[in-house]
Protein backbone atom coordinates (compact mmCIF):
# COMPACT_ATOMS: atom_id res chain seq x y z
CA UNK A 1 0.00 0.00 0.00
CA UNK A 2 1.66 3.21 -1.19
CA UNK A 3 -0.35 5.64 0.95
CA UNK A 4 -2.93 5.39 3.70
CA UNK A 5 -6.32 7.02 3.33
CA UNK A 6 -6.38 9.36 6.32
CA UNK A 7 -10.20 9.28 6.54
CA UNK A 8 -10.10 5.49 6.59
CA UNK A 9 -7.51 5.55 9.36
CA UNK A 10 -9.62 8.05 11.32
CA UNK A 11 -12.68 5.83 10.83
CA UNK A 12 -10.72 2.85 12.18
CA UNK A 13 -9.62 4.81 15.27
CA UNK A 14 -13.20 5.94 15.95
CA UNK A 15 -14.63 2.44 15.55
CA UNK A 16 -11.94 1.13 17.91
CA UNK A 17 -12.67 3.84 20.48
CA UNK A 18 -16.46 3.82 20.23
CA UNK A 19 -16.71 0.03 19.61
CA UNK A 20 -19.41 0.73 17.05
CA UNK A 21 -19.59 1.40 13.31
CA UNK A 22 -22.82 3.33 13.92
CA UNK A 23 -21.24 5.66 16.50
CA UNK A 24 -18.18 6.19 14.29
CA UNK A 25 -20.45 7.12 11.40
CA UNK A 26 -22.29 9.63 13.61
CA UNK A 27 -18.99 11.15 14.69
CA UNK A 28 -17.79 11.54 11.10
CA UNK A 29 -21.14 12.70 9.74
CA UNK A 30 -21.22 9.67 7.45
CA UNK A 31 -23.09 6.38 7.16
CA UNK A 32 -22.37 2.98 8.64
CA UNK A 33 -21.96 1.42 5.19
CA UNK A 34 -19.49 4.12 4.13
CA UNK A 35 -17.42 3.62 7.28
CA UNK A 36 -17.44 -0.13 6.79
CA UNK A 37 -16.27 0.26 3.19
CA UNK A 38 -13.42 2.60 4.18
CA UNK A 39 -12.14 0.15 6.76
CA UNK A 40 -12.45 -2.82 4.41
CA UNK A 41 -10.33 -0.94 1.85
CA UNK A 42 -7.82 -0.06 4.57
CA UNK A 43 -7.62 -3.69 5.63
CA UNK A 44 -7.22 -4.75 2.00
CA UNK A 45 -4.41 -2.26 1.43
CA UNK A 46 -2.59 -3.30 4.60
CA UNK A 47 -3.23 -6.97 4.02
CA UNK A 48 -4.33 -7.27 7.65
CA UNK A 49 -7.68 -7.80 9.37
CA UNK A 50 -7.97 -4.95 11.85
CA UNK A 51 -11.40 -5.57 13.36
CA UNK A 52 -13.37 -8.63 14.39
CA UNK A 53 -17.05 -8.13 13.63
CA UNK A 54 -20.00 -9.99 15.11
CA UNK A 55 -23.70 -8.98 15.13
CA UNK A 56 -23.37 -7.61 18.68
CA UNK A 57 -19.69 -6.82 19.08
CA UNK A 58 -16.85 -4.99 17.36
CA UNK A 59 -13.37 -5.53 18.73
CA UNK A 60 -9.78 -5.18 17.65
CA UNK A 61 -7.94 -8.10 16.14
CA UNK A 62 -4.35 -8.71 17.20
CA UNK A 63 -3.19 -6.81 14.10
CA UNK A 64 -5.66 -4.01 14.83
CA UNK A 65 -4.39 -3.62 18.39
CA UNK A 66 -0.82 -3.43 17.06
CA UNK A 67 -1.83 -0.81 14.47
CA UNK A 68 -3.98 1.38 16.75
CA UNK A 69 -1.18 3.40 18.36
CA UNK A 70 0.41 4.27 15.03
CA UNK A 71 -3.03 5.06 13.60
CA UNK A 72 -3.70 7.51 16.44
CA UNK A 73 -0.35 9.20 15.84
CA UNK A 74 -1.09 9.52 12.12
CA UNK A 75 -4.51 11.08 12.71
CA UNK A 76 -3.06 13.45 15.32
CA UNK A 77 -0.23 14.50 12.98
CA UNK A 78 -2.73 15.11 10.18
CA UNK A 79 -4.93 17.24 12.42
CA UNK A 80 -1.90 19.16 13.67
CA UNK A 81 -0.79 19.86 10.10
CA UNK A 82 -4.23 21.17 9.17
CA UNK A 83 -4.37 23.22 12.36
CA UNK A 84 -1.12 24.98 11.55
CA UNK A 85 -3.02 27.11 9.01
CA UNK A 86 -5.72 28.12 11.43
CA UNK A 87 -5.85 31.84 12.10
CA UNK A 88 -6.94 31.33 15.68
CA UNK A 89 -7.79 28.59 18.11
CA UNK A 90 -11.48 27.73 18.31
CA UNK A 91 -13.11 27.85 21.74
CA UNK A 92 -16.16 25.68 22.34
CA UNK A 93 -18.13 26.34 25.53
CA UNK A 94 -20.15 23.30 26.49
CA UNK A 95 -22.43 22.81 29.48
CA UNK A 96 -23.23 19.31 30.75
CA UNK A 97 -25.70 18.29 33.41
CA UNK A 98 -23.88 16.86 36.41
CA UNK A 99 -26.33 13.93 36.31
CA UNK A 100 -24.52 12.83 33.12
CA UNK A 101 -20.91 13.22 34.22
CA UNK A 102 -19.30 9.92 35.10
CA UNK A 103 -15.89 8.28 34.92
CA UNK A 104 -16.10 8.12 31.12
CA UNK A 105 -15.85 11.94 30.79
CA UNK A 106 -12.07 11.71 30.38
CA UNK A 107 -12.51 9.38 27.39
CA UNK A 108 -15.08 11.74 25.86
CA UNK A 109 -12.71 14.72 26.11
CA UNK A 110 -9.80 12.65 24.80
CA UNK A 111 -11.73 11.72 21.68
CA UNK A 112 -12.66 15.35 21.02
CA UNK A 113 -9.06 16.52 21.49
CA UNK A 114 -7.75 13.82 19.16
CA UNK A 115 -10.13 14.98 16.44
CA UNK A 116 -9.21 18.66 16.72
CA UNK A 117 -6.08 19.33 18.86
CA UNK A 118 -6.38 23.11 18.44
CA UNK A 119 -9.91 23.16 19.82
CA UNK A 120 -10.14 24.79 23.25
CA UNK A 121 -12.94 23.19 25.25
CA UNK A 122 -14.47 25.14 28.11
CA UNK A 123 -16.61 22.76 30.12
CA UNK A 124 -19.23 23.85 32.62
CA UNK A 125 -21.08 21.39 34.83
CA UNK A 126 -24.24 22.14 36.80
CA UNK A 127 -27.90 21.17 36.93
CA UNK A 128 -29.82 20.73 33.70
CA UNK A 129 -31.88 23.83 34.53
CA UNK A 130 -28.79 26.00 34.98
CA UNK A 131 -27.12 24.65 31.83
CA UNK A 132 -30.24 25.14 29.72
CA UNK A 133 -30.70 28.67 31.05
CA UNK A 134 -27.06 29.40 30.19
CA UNK A 135 -27.57 28.11 26.67
CA UNK A 136 -30.73 30.18 26.20
CA UNK A 137 -28.86 33.26 27.44
CA UNK A 138 -26.12 32.75 24.86
CA UNK A 139 -23.47 31.84 27.43
CA UNK A 140 -22.96 28.33 26.04
CA UNK A 141 -22.32 27.07 22.52
CA UNK A 142 -23.95 23.76 23.40
CA UNK A 143 -25.64 22.06 26.33
CA UNK A 144 -26.16 18.37 27.07
CA UNK A 145 -28.97 18.07 29.59
CA UNK A 146 -31.83 15.94 30.81
CA UNK A 147 -35.10 16.93 29.16
CA UNK A 148 -36.99 19.04 31.67
CA UNK A 149 -39.80 20.62 29.66
CA UNK A 150 -41.55 18.03 27.47
CA UNK A 151 -43.20 20.90 25.59
CA UNK A 152 -39.88 22.27 24.40
CA UNK A 153 -39.38 21.30 20.76
CA UNK A 154 -35.74 22.14 20.11
CA UNK A 155 -32.72 19.98 20.77
CA UNK A 156 -31.49 16.62 19.49
CA UNK A 157 -32.31 13.46 21.39
CA UNK A 158 -28.95 11.79 22.01
CA UNK A 159 -30.18 8.76 23.93
CA UNK A 160 -32.33 7.53 26.77
CA UNK A 161 -30.54 6.65 30.00
CA UNK A 162 -32.00 4.26 32.62
CA UNK A 163 -32.22 5.41 36.22
CA UNK A 164 -31.86 3.03 39.13
CA UNK A 165 -32.18 3.11 42.90
CA UNK A 166 -28.43 2.79 43.36
CA UNK A 167 -26.90 1.66 46.63
CA UNK A 168 -24.06 -0.31 48.14
CA UNK A 169 -24.58 -4.10 47.96
CA UNK A 170 -24.50 -4.30 51.76
CA UNK A 171 -26.97 -1.42 52.26
CA UNK A 172 -29.35 -2.40 55.04
CA UNK A 173 -32.93 -1.26 55.24
CA UNK A 174 -35.14 -2.31 58.11
CA UNK A 175 -38.70 -3.02 56.93
CA UNK A 176 -41.17 -0.53 58.34
CA UNK A 177 -38.59 2.23 58.75
CA UNK A 178 -38.37 5.18 56.31
CA UNK A 179 -36.07 4.55 53.37
CA UNK A 180 -32.84 6.52 53.71
CA UNK A 181 -32.47 8.66 50.60
CA UNK A 182 -29.49 10.60 49.21
CA UNK A 183 -30.52 13.39 46.83
CA UNK A 184 -29.44 16.67 45.33
CA UNK A 185 -30.55 19.84 47.03
CA UNK A 186 -33.74 21.42 45.64
CA UNK A 187 -34.63 22.39 43.01
CA UNK A 188 -33.61 19.28 41.10
CA UNK A 189 -35.78 17.44 38.56
CA UNK A 190 -34.30 14.04 39.45
CA UNK A 191 -34.84 14.65 43.16
CA UNK A 192 -38.45 15.67 42.49
CA UNK A 193 -39.06 12.59 40.31
CA UNK A 194 -37.58 10.23 42.90
CA UNK A 195 -39.64 11.70 45.74
CA UNK A 196 -42.81 11.67 43.62
CA UNK A 197 -42.23 8.00 42.77
CA UNK A 198 -41.80 7.03 46.42
CA UNK A 199 -44.78 9.10 47.55
CA UNK A 200 -46.90 7.68 44.75
CA UNK A 201 -46.05 4.14 45.84
CA UNK A 202 -46.78 4.98 49.47
CA UNK A 203 -43.18 4.29 50.56
CA UNK A 204 -42.05 6.37 53.55
CA UNK A 205 -38.63 7.96 53.15
CA UNK A 206 -36.25 10.28 54.95
CA UNK A 207 -33.55 12.48 53.53
CA UNK A 208 -30.37 11.02 54.99
CA UNK A 209 -27.93 12.97 52.81
CA UNK A 210 -28.11 16.10 50.65
CA UNK A 211 -25.38 16.56 48.05
CA UNK A 212 -24.23 19.19 45.63
CA UNK A 213 -23.45 16.90 42.71
CA UNK A 214 -23.42 13.32 41.53
CA UNK A 215 -19.95 12.74 42.99
CA UNK A 216 -21.13 13.60 46.51
CA UNK A 217 -24.27 11.50 46.12
CA UNK A 218 -22.07 8.65 44.92
CA UNK A 219 -19.84 8.99 47.97
CA UNK A 220 -22.84 8.71 50.30
CA UNK A 221 -24.04 5.65 48.38
CA UNK A 222 -20.63 3.97 48.53
CA UNK A 223 -20.47 4.67 52.26
CA UNK A 224 -23.77 2.85 52.75
CA UNK A 225 -25.49 5.95 54.19
CA UNK A 226 -28.43 5.89 51.78
CA UNK A 227 -29.60 4.98 48.30
CA UNK A 228 -30.01 7.47 45.48
CA UNK A 229 -31.74 7.82 42.13
CA UNK A 230 -28.87 7.90 39.64
CA UNK A 231 -28.27 7.07 36.01
CA UNK A 232 -26.64 3.67 36.21
CA UNK A 233 -23.72 4.66 33.96
CA UNK A 234 -22.54 7.36 36.38
CA UNK A 235 -23.25 5.47 39.61
CA UNK A 236 -20.21 4.71 41.78
CA UNK A 237 -18.25 1.56 41.05
CA UNK A 238 -19.57 -1.44 42.94
CA UNK A 239 -23.05 0.00 43.50
CA UNK A 240 -26.13 -1.92 42.34
CA UNK A 241 -29.77 -1.16 41.61
CA UNK A 242 -31.56 -2.02 44.86
CA UNK A 243 -35.01 -1.21 43.49
CA UNK A 244 -36.09 -4.82 42.84
CA UNK A 245 -34.74 -6.04 46.20
CA UNK A 246 -36.49 -3.30 48.16
CA UNK A 247 -39.69 -3.30 46.09
CA UNK A 248 -39.25 0.28 44.90
CA UNK A 249 -41.15 1.79 41.96
CA UNK A 250 -39.43 1.80 38.56
CA UNK A 251 -38.00 5.17 37.63
CA UNK A 252 -38.66 6.64 34.21
CA UNK A 253 -35.75 6.67 31.78
CA UNK A 254 -34.10 10.05 31.21
CA UNK A 255 -34.07 11.68 27.79
CA UNK A 256 -30.65 13.21 27.15
CA UNK A 257 -30.80 16.21 24.83
CA UNK A 258 -28.12 18.10 22.92
CA UNK A 259 -28.92 21.78 22.39
CA UNK A 260 -26.79 23.76 19.95
CA UNK A 261 -27.33 26.25 17.16
CA UNK A 262 -23.74 26.23 15.87
CA UNK A 263 -23.45 25.95 12.11
CA UNK A 264 -19.71 26.12 11.31
CA UNK A 265 -18.26 22.81 10.14
CA UNK A 266 -15.51 22.68 12.75
CA UNK A 267 -17.86 23.09 15.71
CA UNK A 268 -20.43 20.70 14.28
CA UNK A 269 -17.71 18.08 13.81
CA UNK A 270 -16.67 18.42 17.45
CA UNK A 271 -20.28 18.14 18.60
CA UNK A 272 -20.79 15.02 16.49
CA UNK A 273 -17.80 13.46 18.24
CA UNK A 274 -19.21 14.56 21.60
CA UNK A 275 -22.64 13.10 20.91
CA UNK A 276 -21.26 9.83 19.57
CA UNK A 277 -18.94 9.46 22.56
CA UNK A 278 -21.83 9.97 24.98
CA UNK A 279 -23.92 7.39 23.13
CA UNK A 280 -21.02 4.94 23.18
CA UNK A 281 -20.61 5.42 26.92
CA UNK A 282 -24.31 4.76 27.42
CA UNK A 283 -24.10 1.57 25.40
Amino acid sequence: MKALDIEAVQAFVLVADLTSFTRAAEAMGSTQSAISLKIKRLESGLGKRLLERTPRLVRLSAEGAAFLGSARNLVAAHQSAIGSFAAERRRLVVGISHHLVGPDLADVLKRMAATDPSLVIELRIDTSRVMLAGYDAGELDAAIVLRIDKRRGDGELLMEEPFGWMGAPDFHHTPGEPLRLAAQSAPCSVRAAAIAALDGAGIPWTEAFTGGGVATIGAAISAGLAIGALIRRVAPAGSIDLGPRLGLPKLQDAEVMLHSSLTDARARSALRILGAAFRAGAG
